[in-house]
């Protein structure tokens, strides 16, 4: 049985997208949500945290797809 990838989508919280991927902090720290070691990422999902600081709908689009693309990277 093919064992099925996990995605990160926008109601994937904060905290566990980065235990998902190793790279989440770096990215999401790069796209300017430096609040990702706060203790409100335990509670917060993604879109909830990046619409937070003011991140379009589209721009949480592209961050979600960017934290998928590295995710598939590191699947062997």
């Amino acid at each position: 049985m093919a064992k099925q990838k996990r995605q990160i989508t926008r109601q994937t919280g904060i905290f566990e997208a980065m235990e998902m991927n190793p790279d989440a902090m770096e990215i999401l720290m790069e796209a300017g949500l430096g609040c990702v070691s706060c203790a409100f990422s335990q509670m917060e999902s993604i879109e909830d945290g990046l619409l937070a600081h003011g991140f379009t709908d589209e721009s949480i689009d592209l961050i979600i797809e960017e934290l998928n693309k590295a995710m598939e990277l590191e699947i062997p």
